[in-house]
C-alpha cells in the first residue's frame, strides 16, 4: 500500500497512457480529509460518504482505500484533526506567559478571533455529531475537560484559588462556546469594543491601557492578513 502522501492515478493502458475516457486525476489524503471536513460542517456526518466524495474528487471509490482503511478510520481521523485544530491551540495559548491575568486572557482571546487557531463551525459540527454517538460525546467531554483545565491553571498562576479559578475558567469557556452555538451575527469591531468590559467580568480586574493596546495590535495584524488573503 502507498504511503499517505502518495497520489492516486487512475489506471490506464499498459503503455502508461490513460484509458479511454479516463481523466488524469490525482488526489492526496489531504484532499479526502478536507472534503470530509467540509461535508461534516455543511451537511453533517451522514453525508460524509465515500461514494459522494469520490464523485466530487472525480476518482474511483477504490481510491479512498489507498489512504483510509475504512469509513470508521476516516471518522477517527476527522476527530483527531478536530482535536489538533481546536483544542491544542487553546491549551497552548492558556499556558503562554503574560505579565497579568488580563493579558493571559487576551492570549486566549486570540483563538476566538483567528480561525486558524480555532474553527467554530467545525466545533459545532462535531458537537452535533456527538448527539447521536456516545463515543463521540466522550471525545468531546475529554476535549472540554482539557480546555477548562488549561484555563483553570491559567487563573491559578495569577493567584486565584482552586474553586475561583475553576469557575472563572468555566465562565470564560462556556460563554465563548455559547456565543458560537447561538451563531450571533456580531462584527469583529463590535466584539473588540467590548473587550475591556469582558476582561473585567472574567478577571475581576480593570485592564491596563497597555493590555488593550497589545490586543489592538494583534487585531490590526489579523485584519491586515485577512484583507491580503481576500485580495
Amino acid at each position: 500500500m502507498q504511503s499517505s502522501e502518495d497520489t492516486i492515478v487512475p489506471s490506464g493502458r499498459s503503455d502508461g497512457s490513460p484509458a479511454q475516457g479516463a481523466h488524469d486525476v490525482r488526489t492526496t489524503k489531504s484532499d479526502w480529509l478536507n472534503l470530509a471536513i467540509q461535508a461534516l460542517i455543511e451537511d453533517g456526518i451522514d453525508q460524509v460518504k465515500i461514494q459522494v466524495m469520490a464523485k466530487k474528487l472525480n476518482v474511483s471509490r477504490s481510491s479512498f482505500y489507498w489512504f483510509f482503511e475504512s469509513l470508521q478510520d476516516l471518522h477517527d481521523q476527522l476527530l483527531q484533526n478536530w482535536l489538533r485544530k481546536n483544542t491544542d491551540p487553546v491549551v497552548e495559548h492558556a499556558m503562554r506567559p503574560a505579565p497579568n491575568i488580563n493579558r493571559a486572557i487576551l492570549n486566549v482571546f486570540q483563538c476566538w478571533v483567528d480561525g486558524r487557531l480555532f474553527d467554530p463551525k467545525l466545533d459545532i459540527a462535531v458537537r452535533i455529531w456527538a448527539r447521536r454517538d456516545p463515543s463521540i460525546r466522550a471525545v468531546i467531554d475529554e476535549a472540554d475537560r482539557r480546555r477548562v483545565e488549561a484555563l483553570t491553571a491559567m487563573y491559578r498562576r495569577y493567584g486565584y484559588n482552586e474553586e475561583n479559578a475553576f469557575i472563572r475558567a468555566r465562565v470564560l469557556y462556556f460563554m465563548q462556546i455559547g456565543h458560537y452555538t447561538l451563531d450571533l451575527d456580531e462584527a469583529l469591531d463590535v466584539r473588540v469594543s467590548h473587550v475591556p468590559a469582558y476582561l473585567l467580568a472574567f478577571s475581576g480586574q480593570e485592564p491596563e491601557p497597555e493590555d488593550i493596546a497589545a490586543f489592538d495590535e494583534f487585531i490590526a495584524r489579523f485584519t491586515s492578513r485577512e484583507g491580503e488573503a481576500k485580495g
